[in-house]
């Protein structure tokens, strides 16, 4: 069948239970979930990895130890019940850092010996943005529990030019519509689709801080991160799962980091969003694929709800296939 010429699935489906989520510093995040669907509930307790992790609030606050989640939003709920929080006020979680560092994000996989931070909500700000440019210089990624959050602000652009806009922000509300609850490609579509030569208000909520974080925002393009991105010691994650349990597994293999980061770096060029379980469920789709409009097909299956362009789709395909021959 031509590639252009393939039906979309009409059925809802969830990608993922994170989006992007994004990079865990080099930890490739393969949504095998997404692949193989199935839609299995949630396993006992009982049957859950059995493992400890250490946490605290990236502002400051004392350890706290947490067990027995198997998806983002159980993880949230364990922070929230260890600090007396309500898991809504959880906007994201990095690894390792108490830092705002976008590298370090927390996906679907957690090193054995990761520490989590947790980020919660701080001030709100309002801010009337004029949209002098098609694009705003923003790229989006959300925390896989309903929150869009601003993962790169583009030097020079339109956003650069606010400056309480900052690396981090939550994305609560635009032009009077809450947006809470939407994905990020959703929200990058909505901003995009924004009337250009016209203002428009946008408010936001920004990370709580402690005093020793106030500094200038950053751009959330900075350099490499310690240990070529890797996090952890060990060489088992524990793999989150939107559907059914989380799994203690090894580390990603080269073929799987460099292909994961590759489609990422197109899911930013095309569709303006950051997301590693997006990204790596595509490379686990390719991954036996002949053609490319078998994986087409393929991806239709799986991820019917993105609506993927063709030339996105070649791209990604070509992508896999270079990673397979080592070409970059």
């Amino acid at each position: 069948m031509p590639l252009g010429l393939r039906k979309k699935k009409n059925k809802s489906r969830e990608s993922s239970n994170l989006v992007e989520n994004e990079e865990v510093s080099g930890h490739a995040v393969v949504g095998k979930s997404a692949v193989n669907g199935g839609g299995l509930p949630p396993p006992p307790a009982s049957m859950r990895p059995k493992l400890v992790f250490h946490t605290q609030l990236a502002h400051g606050s004392p350890t706290g130890r947490i067990e027995g989640f198997s998806n983002v939003k159980e993880l949230y709920s364990k922070i929230a019940e260890a600090f007396n929080l309500s898991p809504d006020e959880i906007l994201f979680c990095t690894l390792n850092t108490h830092k705002i560092d976008m590298e370090k994000l927390l996906g679907g996989q957690i090193g054995l010996e990761d520490f989590i931070f947790a980020h919660i909500k701080g001030l709100k700000k309002e801010v009337e943005v004029y949209k002098a440019e098609e694009a705003l210089g923003l790229t989006i990624t959300d925390n896989g529990a309903g929150y869009a959050f601003i993962k790169r602000i583009k030097e020079g652009s339109v956003m650069d030019g606010v400056k309480v806009i900052c690396v981090g922000d939550h994305l609560e509300c635009i032009n009077g519509k809450n947006i809470v609850g939407m994905r990020h490609y959703e929200v990058a579509r909505m901003l995009k689709e924004l009337p250009k030569d016209q203002s428009f208000t946008i408010k936001l909520v920004e990370p709580m801080k402690a005093f020793e974080m106030l500094e200038p925002r950053s751009r959330g393009g900075g350099g490499k991160s310690s240990g070529d991105g890797k996090i952890g010691t060990g060489r088992e994650t524990l793999r989150l799962r939107s559907k059914g349990p989380a799994t203690v597994e090894e580390m990603p293999t080269e073929f799987e980091e460099k292909a994961v980061k590759k489609v990422d770096d197109l899911l930013e060029s095309y569709m303006g969003i950051r997301d590693t379980e997006l990204a790596a469920t595509m490379v686990e789709v390719g991954r036996e694929k002949k053609n490319p409009d078998e994986f087409a097909m393929a991806l239709d299956e799986a991820l019917g709800d993105f609506a993927f362009p063709d030339e996105f789709v070649f791209d990604v395909w070509g992508a896999i296939g270079d990673a397979k021959q080592g070409r970059f």
